[in-house]
């Protein structure tokens, strides 16, 4: 559906800059490659007997995912399914990855992506700092991961979208919705983090970073990650940018050479702007007051996703629907059609 749409990706045979040469990893040069989204023999059409639709077929381990630069920062990426645009912010943090939509909690269980691409083109993405997209050392915003979403739609060329948002994803897609009101069709929360136990366990957490820094210097923190290649969710002394160091040598000598005075005040105020508040973080409720988008609301309930975060977003958002079900409930069977139900409009 979105073949025109990669134009400038970083994989795409078509890409001017593109080597293809033959023994490139990265490029098949294949004429026959199924999985070529600008093969013009390919019909994706969902009656072609010759066509799977196989929502999963795209997420072979196996397979390389494209990715492209969004003001300087490569994020990975991917498109499952086809039908309208549903952009998914991640689960998991600091470690948001695709993959944590079926490794993560609930979501292990839900089987999102068996069931919307069946009706949705999701678009899944690694969060900047996460997984395989990179990073920059700076006062890291909810503004900043908006510009990342933004930037992989415009890079696509889809005008406007759904946004789903889980967990800390939460944050960012209310954070969208904002900023980009024109470019948002509707808006899904599931298990948005928040609450007090949230907010102090993510000083907490910075703080035994700080600590780390204070004995053992920025190259400390680069031996520590590259020897125990743990994420920050995984181990906060390696701080936010764990998962590139261990992953870009480039990155990690750079990293080394910023001044710890002044990075330790970068890491405070980014917690400060991630970690301000008791309720569900993101957006101020005089912005959320504004955003006349549909958005379903779907509570957690454990130290990091407070029912009282979610119930302050349905507060806040003036066309909220709260889809009040325990998470007990919270099963295969349930949530996938209920989100349909809900983007669907029927």
């Amino acid at each position: 559906m979105f073949g025109s749409c990669l134009a400038n990706d970083s994989n795409d045979s078509n890409d001017p800059n593109e080597s293809n040469d033959p023994n490139d990893p990265n490029d098949s040069n294949d004429p026959n490659d199924p999985n070529d989204p600008n093969d013009p023999n390919e019909s994706n059409d969902p009656n072609d007997p010759n066509e799977s639709n196989d929502p999963n077929e795209s997420n072979d381990p196996e397979r390389l995912m494209p990715n492209v630069s969004i003001d300087g920062i490569t994020t990975r990426y991917d498109l499952i399914g086809s039908g309208p645009p549903l952009l998914m912010m991640s689960p998991g943090g600091f470690d948001a990855t695709i993959e944590k939509w079926r490794t993560q909690g609930v979501y292990t269980r839900l089987k999102l992506l068996d069931h919307l691409p069946r009706h949705y083109t999701c678009i899944v993405y690694d969060r900047r700092e996460s997984g395989e997209s990179s990073g920059r050392v700076e006062h890291i915003t909810w503004a900043h991961y908006v510009a990342q979403a933004k930037g992989l739609l415009d890079h696509l060329r889809i005008a406007r979208a759904h946004i789903l948002g889980a967990c800390m994803g939460c944050s960012p897609a209310m954070a969208f919705a904002v900023a980009h009101p024109e470019t948002t069709t509707s808006v899904v929360l599931y298990w948005p983090v928040g609450g007090a136990h949230y907010r102090i366990n993510g000083h907490a957490r910075v703080a035994e970073h700080l600590a780390y820094v204070e004995e053992h210097g920025l190259h400390g923190v680069v031996s520590l990650v590259t020897a125990e290649r743990k994420s920050y969710n995984q181990d906060p002394r390696g701080g936010f940018w764990a998962s590139v160091i261990q992953r870009d040598p480039v990155f990690a000598t750079d990293y080394m050479r910023h001044n710890v005075v002044a990075y330790k005040k970068m890491v405070i105020a980014t917690r400060d702007t991630l970690f301000d508040r008791d309720t569900a973080p993101g957006a101020e409720p005089e912005e959320l007051f504004g955003v006349d988008i549909p958005a379903l609301i779907v509570p957690g309930r454990d130290k990091s996703h407070a029912t009282s975060a979610a119930r302050y977003l349905e507060e806040c958002l003036p066309q909220a629907e709260y889809w009040d079900i325990a998470v007990d409930d919270q099963t295969e069977e349930m949530v996938p059609a209920r989100l349909l139900q809900f983007l669907t409009g029927k």
